[in-house]
């Protein structure tokens, strides 16, 4: 993350994502599987080593060997229906103050306890008190004597899918493939995030 200045002066966190170039891997049409989608490819490359014969093959056809970082994204009836298989795919689809959605995998945190993970307040913290950090009740003893599902515990926090919607895109570098989104993205630096239109 930095910050830049909008023209009156005003400073704008803002994240810095480098979004492209893209490659479609692969064109999917509702005559051959039954929907219309589009496979990208990240333009990052990866060791041949550590792609597997496959997905070489997969991306050979496309011309886009080495590509490691590949998302499916479905096509609506009637748009960008030009797209085919080596066809790339820039940062300029994108223009200033529209709004993105941004995908990616948050942080890991490890085994967190309901105060860190849930926001529970705990119990006193003096006067005898023998009930600090613990959950509390999580069900009833004689009826339904089972814990229902979706209690909130402790247990493993982050790495989890994160959906941020809504962010203002503040610039975008045609030449660097360089989107600057305001405010910031789930996931560590340099993990690989999912950059959308925003739906809502």
């Amino acid at each position: 993350m930095t910050q830049v200045f909008r023209a009156d002066g005003q400073v704008v966190p803002v994240t810095v994502l480098k979004a492209g170039p893209c490659v479609v891997v692969q064109r999917k049409t509702p005559a051959s599987d039954g929907y219309d989608a589009v496979q990208l490819g990240f333009m990052e490359y990866a060791k041949k080593t550590s792609v597997n014969k496959p997905d070489t093959g997969h991306l050979k056809k496309s011309g886009a060997e080495g590509v490691k970082f590949l998302r499916e994204f479905r096509l609506e009836e009637g748009t960008n229906g030009d797209l085919k298989a080596g066809d790339r795919v820039l940062v300029d689809e994108f223009k200033p103050s529209e709004k993105v959605d941004v995908i990616g995998v948050s942080k890991g945190r490890g085994f967190a306890g309901v105060i860190r993970r849930h926001g529970f307040k705990g119990g006193p913290g003096g006067h005898g008190s023998m009930f600090h950090r613990a959950p509390g009740s999580i069900g009833a003893s004689s009826f339904p004597s089972r814990v229902f599902p979706g209690m909130k515990m402790g247990g493993q926090m982050g790495t989890a899918r994160v959906t941020v919607r809504n962010l203002e895109i503040i610039e975008v570098d045609s030449e660097e493939n360089v989107l600057l989104v305001k405010g910031a993205v789930p996931g560590p630096t340099g993990g690989y995030v999912v950059v959308r239109r925003a739906r809502k």
